[in-house]
């Protein structure tokens, strides 16, 4: 241990914020589940018949439901608050938590806009300064916009002239937007309001911007039923969204979503347009001629395609069509007839993405799960090699191509965001803005492994622990995963893992197929069929951290959101002898009706789905909520939803602990924590993470007798 450690260890004790000597030895009293009424539902899918007898928990409108989640609620609250070091981990957690949170810098007219949280703030506040050594201004404080921090805002874009911005609002962690609007001279609102809006922004062009919305629903169907036929609108500032002008719809295919991007110079006009979660189709219409309409530009939907830049009848994509790697392409309209042309062809690493600045294009790599990124002439010439501070994640590097200088945020595990300035003619990286932490990263490391998977493919995890760590079997580890949806898990700050290493514990990361870190291949093949292949690596993982002294079965946490919370119930559904606690965060758990509600019906793309008999067979053998076995063992288990979750609705969550708790063989705890006001994730105030964090932390603490000093 460091001085300073030491000198902040025992300044710690002092104020009570950690204890010694706090492994359990109390028994905590479970009040008995509430008892969720069985009814006769069953379906029959291609002559299998499947019992769902809380089909009822679909019905969030439901008094019954209500009640429910009220009781359960009070046995989960009941559980934690017995916990004797629970309120000492959220003092510490909180020290964690309250550093300063950056934002990446983007000037807009005169003034450089950027989001900031000086620590604690339920949401980052918008603020902005003429000039970088300016004072800065508020410009917008989502915190005032509810008294308890729970709207939040989910997008920012300005008009082309930069006289007006428009942001999208979401309440209560739901997907639903709102889209408003301000002047940026005066700061004032502007009358103009686009509601029912749903995986949008405002794509700004003239006099107005697009945008995609949906037909108004019910309040029954609002948080529940399926998204269906979404249109593309155009809004002229001024008028009310009755008069907005549809431009695209599709009235043959209601599942689609749609979305509009423009060029820089208003020339062209594009429309991608996806079945599901991978793959689309692009169209594109000429808006210097009247009359024109769309023409497929790319058709679908086996490829994926995304807009980096256009001007001057050009256009640069980022696509994996023959090219699971990614790469980049240009089309050029100068002819009246695209003609398509390579710009970066695919390398050995994977490309993430590009963005462009200073009349210079950024191409983000990913090397090993880790960020690289090249800085390239618009005429496709290589420049430099860019040297980023260390082993993390980049993003940023984007603005006007007049600027000289552009900003970047990078972060690793043990280092939370900060800020860099780029001078993009030399390629020199300073400082920009670096956050003050309570505790000293020094004191911890970070190192990536590989292990063998179930068929021998070797996958990548990181590890994150104190430098001084034995592999003598005996720390806590909490292993995290998502492994779908080609999305990468790369390195990234996070209190829980600094609290757990503080605690001797390990956090591991493990970089599962299905996942976006290897490439197309990679994500493929942990989808549809070879799904297993996701869950066979997230096992290994746990054996990797067991055989090699990392942690016990007795002390070993699961844990993912989402399709990570999928992954969990799968794997302790498969393996319920292998971890001590089990940490499903708003889950796929019903891999039967998942489709049936908001938009889970464009994950079919993915998952498959039980309409087709050849994908029911292989979704019901892992589908987490149909292999749960009456009189099994399982892990410790903290199930965790929200009641605004309209992406993957609560009732997964409700039916999955439900099922659990009448199943469970031992006297594990089985528990359900429904957060109220909240939804998926996305915009949740801070004191709720912490609160959530704090209840997570204690439930695994306690579950693998962790002693906590």
């Amino acid at each position: 241990m460091t001085n300073r450690f030491l000198t902040v260890g025992t300044a710690l004790l002092a104020a009570g914020v950690l204890c010694t000597n706090c492994k359990p030895k109390m028994k905590i009293t479970t009040q008995p589940y509430p008892v969720a009424r069985m009814d006769s539902t069953v379906d029959d899918y291609f002559g299998t018949k499947v019992a769902d007898p809380y089909r009822w928990m679909e019905n969030d409108n439901a008094a019954e439901t209500a009640e429910w989640v009220a009781a359960e609620n009070e046995v989960t609250r009941d559980y934690l608050s017995q916990i004797p070091f629970r309120d000492k981990i959220g003092k510490r957690l909180t020290e964690l938590w309250n550093y300063p949170k950056y934002g990446v810098p983007a000037k807009h007219g005169d003034y450089y806009y950027f989001f900031e949280n000086d620590g604690l703030r339920n949401q980052s506040v918008l603020y902005r300064q003429k000039g970088l050594d300016a004072p800065m201004e508020v410009f917008l404080d989502p915190n005032t916009l509810s008294e308890d921090g729970t709207v939040a805002l989910s997008n920012v874009s300005f008009s082309q002239d930069d006289r007006y911005m428009a942001y999208s609002v979401a309440a209560s962690g739901s997907d639903w937007v709102e889209i408003r609007v301000m002047d940026t001279e005066t700061g004032a609102a502007l009358s103009d309001t686009i509601r029912w809006v749903k995986f949008s922004g405002a794509t700004w062009s003239g006099e107005g911007f697009y945008y995609s919305g949906y037909d108004e629903p019910t309040r029954e169907e609002m948080l529940s039923a399926q998204n269906r036929f979404q249109k593309i609108f155009y809004h002229k500032l001024g008028t009310d969204q009755s008069a907005d002008r549809m431009v695209y719809e599709d009235k043959d295919h209601p599942l689609r979503y749609l979305s509009a991007e423009v060029s820089k110079d208003n020339r062209q006009l594009f429309v991608f347009a996806t079945e599901g979660t991978s793959g689309n189709e692009v169209l594109c219409k000429d808006l210097t001629k009247p009359g024109a309409r769309f023409e497929v530009l790319f058709p679908g939907f086996a490829n994926d395609y995304a807009m980096v830049f256009g001007k001057d009848d050009k256009a640069i994509f980022y696509t994996n069509e023959n090219a699971p790697r990614y790469r980049l392409v240009q089309v050029d309209f100068s002819s009246g007839r695209p003609a398509v042309s390579e710009w970066l062809p695919e390398g050995e690493r994977l490309l993430e993405g590009a963005s462009t600045a200073g009349g210079s294009l950024f191409a983000f790599y990913l090397d090993k799960a880790r960020s690289a990124v090249e800085q390239y002439g618009m005429d496709g010439k290589k420049l430099r090699d860019i040297a980023l501070p260390d082993i993390g994640t980049v993003s940023g590097f984007s603005g006007d191509s007049e600027e000289s200088d552009t900003f970047y945020a990078f972060s690793g595990f043990t280092r939370p965001t900060s800020i860099y300035r780029y001078a993009i003619a030399s390629g020199e990286s300073s400082a920009f803005k670096t956050p003050e932490v309570a505790f000293d990263p020094d004191d911890f490391t970070t190192e990536q492994v590989f292990f063998e998977s179930k068929d021998g493919t070797p996958v990548s995890m990181f590890l994150v622990h104190r430098k001084d760590i034995r592999l003598d079997g005996k720390h806590p580890a909490y292993l995290y995963g998502y492994g779908g949806f080609n999305i990468s898990l790369t390195p990234g700050f996070s209190p829980l893992g600094i609290l757990l290493a503080e605690q001797g514990g390990v956090y591991a990361m493990a970089n599962l197929r299905g996942g976006g870190e290897y490439g197309e291949q990679w994500h493929k093949a942990g989808m549809l069929a070879d799904k297993q292949n996701v869950f066979d690596d997230f096992i290994a993982a746990a054996e990797y951290l067991i055989a090699e002294g990392y942690t016990s079965s007795e002390k070993l946490a699961i844990a993912g959101g989402s399709n990570g919370g999928l992954l969990v119930g799968a794997c302790m559904t498969q393996r319920p002898d292998l971890y001590a606690v089990a940490l499903p965060a708003v889950g796929v758990m019903d891999m039967l009706r998942y489709h049936k509600f908001t938009c889970g019906w464009g994950w079919a793309v993915e998952y498959g789905s039980s309409d087709d008999e050849e994908q029911f067979g292989y979704i019901y053998r892992y589908s987490p909520l149909h292999n749960i076995v009456p009189g099994t063992c399982y892990p410790a288990t903290l199930v965790t939803t929200a009641d605004h979750d309209d992406r993957v609705v609560p009732a997964h969550s409700f039916k999955f602990a439900a099922t659990l708790q009448a199943a469970q063989g031992c006297d594990r705890p089985t528990l359900i924590r429904i957060e109220t006001k909240a939804g998926h994730g996305a915009g949740k105030p801070t004191s709720k993470r912490i609160e959530e964090t704090t209840d997570v932390l204690s439930f695994m603490f306690w579950n693998t007798g962790t002693e906590v000093r």
